[in-house]
This record gives C-alpha cells, structure tokens and sequence, in this order.
C-alpha cells in the first residue's frame, strides 16, 4: 500500500499537476500549427491517462475505506461542516474525469481542461489559501514571508514541465506514426 501511495505521489506531481499547462500548450500548437502537428491525438492520449488515473485513484479509495477505514478520514468530511465542499471535489475528481469516455466531449480542448482543472481544484483551492494567507500575515515582518516569492516559481516550472510533457507527447505520436507508415509500405513491396 506504501509502495502504491509513493508511486501515486509522483504520478500526481509529475503528470496530473501538469495537465493544465500541457493541455494549454497543446492548445497553442493547435493554434500556432494548424494540421501540422497532431494534437487531437495527443488530446485522446490525455484523456485516456486521466480516466486511467481516475479508475486507478477511485479503486485504491474504495479499497482503502473498506480495509483501512482509519487510515481514510471519509465519515469525518462527508458529515462535517464542510460536506458540501468535499462532496463536491470528491465528485469532481471521481466522477466528472469519466464523462471523458464520451468521444465528442472528450475532443474539445476546453472541455478536457475543464475536467483536468476540477480534478485538482481541492489541490488549487488549498494552495490559493495559504498564499492568500502567507499575504495576509500581519505578526511576521514581509522578510520572514517564505510563502510568496516561492508561488511565481511553482507556477513557471510547472508550466515548464506541462510544456516539456506536451512536446515529448507530439514527438511520441509522431514516431510512432512513421514507424507504421514505414510498416506498412514495407508490407505493400
């Protein structure tokens, strides 16, 4: 169970987190190359790695609660004071990513970014309110203010690694797609 969590953790981090600039930086090379490059089926690769992701995540939760219940703080969030709140990340990180299966949603850029957008917004949400509240801090001196200069650098990286991702994508689709082409006129000779 430890060894899935750590995997789930760099998964998350390195891909999941990075959805949002890669599916913009699809977007741009639509925008800026059109037909040039092939980013509809770049768009069906992250569709199917977020319903694999939410398949994966939902079965380890449904697990987890049935085996290791203390381990899961579910009762306690679904019934608390904020129940509506997690009810609807848990919704929106479970059950919207699976509305990718139907096809003529899941080819709309906007429509992907959306989910992918919802699927961390517990993530999104959590982060606005520490740094609005690192901001607000009026007992520390703006020099002990730790929070603030390191937000500009988490956003530029992980743009950064959502661009990497996106071009080492179209690369991906695009060697395999010779490599079949060279397939197939090899089997016409």
């Amino acid at each position: 169970m430890e060894t899935y969590t750590r995997i789930a953790e760099i998964v998350d981090n390195n891909l999941i987190l990075c959805l949002i600039p890669l599916l913009l930086s699809l977007m741009l090379i639509a925008f800026l190359f059109r037909n040039k490059f092939k980013t509809k089926k770049a768009l069906n690769v992250v569709r199917w790695i977020i319903i694999f992701h939410t398949a994966i995540t939902l079965v380890y939760f449904i697990v987890g609660i049935a085996f290791a219940p203390e381990k899961f703080a579910f009762t306690n969030r679904a019934t608390g004071p904020y129940w509506f709140a997690y009810w609807l990340m848990l919704c929106a990180a479970t059950v919207l990513p699976f509305t990718l299966l139907i096809k003529k949603l899941a080819a709309k850029f906007w429509y992907v970014l959306f989910i992918a957008f919802c699927m961390k917004i517990g993530f999104y949400f959590e982060r606005f309110v520490i740094i609005v509240s690192s901001i607000h801090r009026d007992y520390f001196p703006m020099e002990q203010n730790s929070t603030w200069p390191g937000f500009p650098v988490f956003l530029v990286l992980y743009f950064l690694q959502g661009l990497v991702i996106a071009i080492t994508l179209l690369g991906i689709i695009e060697i395999t797609e010779r490599i079949q082409l060279r397939k197939i006129y090899s089997q016409k000779k």
